[in-house]
């Protein structure tokens, strides 16, 4: 269930993201980050040093162990790493100081903060294709096996197509 949602909620964000109709910049193009302070103007951020800039915030956080970070538009994905015995309230509460540490920052309000084991492999596989020059592809892919996971399997089905292989398979020589 948990899965689900968090699926659900990225690919929500990136349904929002996708209204843009914004190209993916290449590594040349790399979007501009500015913060958002009425009273001192700050230098732009580009994409990878943004994503850099917010692992390092999410990694001071006592019990993170890793982080993977995928910025898209004006929103970032924070994958955490955490110790795997670690019983669900301890992991809630380092994946909520996390997020409390990234709200503090203005860059990193505008962040998700997961630390399912899954979800953070796809960001690190999203993560290396983007370096590598593939940010849709790579993104795609991942977001395909995400759904792939979290579509349910139904047994009806299941037993219809089996039916059918057997309706169509040739009679057994004798």
């Amino acid at each position: 269930m948990r899965k689900l949602i968090i699926a659900i909620l990225l690919i929500s964000i990136l349904g929002g993201c996708g209204s843009k109709q914004q190209a993916v910049p290449s590594p040349q193009e790399q979007t501009q980050y500015h913060a958002a302070s009425p009273t001192q103007p700050e230098a732009p951020m580009d994409r990878e040093a943004l994503r850099s800039h917010l692992t390092n915030i999410a990694k001071r956080v006592p019990g993170v162990q890793n982080v993977n970070c995928v910025v898209f538009g004006n929103t970032a994905i924070v994958g955490i790493d955490v110790d795997a015995n670690l019983d669900r309230s301890r992991v809630g509460s380092i994946k909520y100081s996390v997020a409390e540490a990234l709200s503090k920052d203005k860059y990193g309000a505008q962040s998700v903060v997961t630390a399912d084991v899954d979800m953070n492999q796809r960001l690190r596989e999203i993560g290396n294709d983007i370096r590598n020059g593939y940010p849709i592809q790579g993104f795609s892919n991942e977001l395909a096996d995400i759904v792939g996971r979290i579509v349910p399997q139904m047994p009806k089905s299941v037993k219809q197509m089996k039916q059918t292989v057997e309706q169509h398979s040739p009679a057994p020589n004798k």
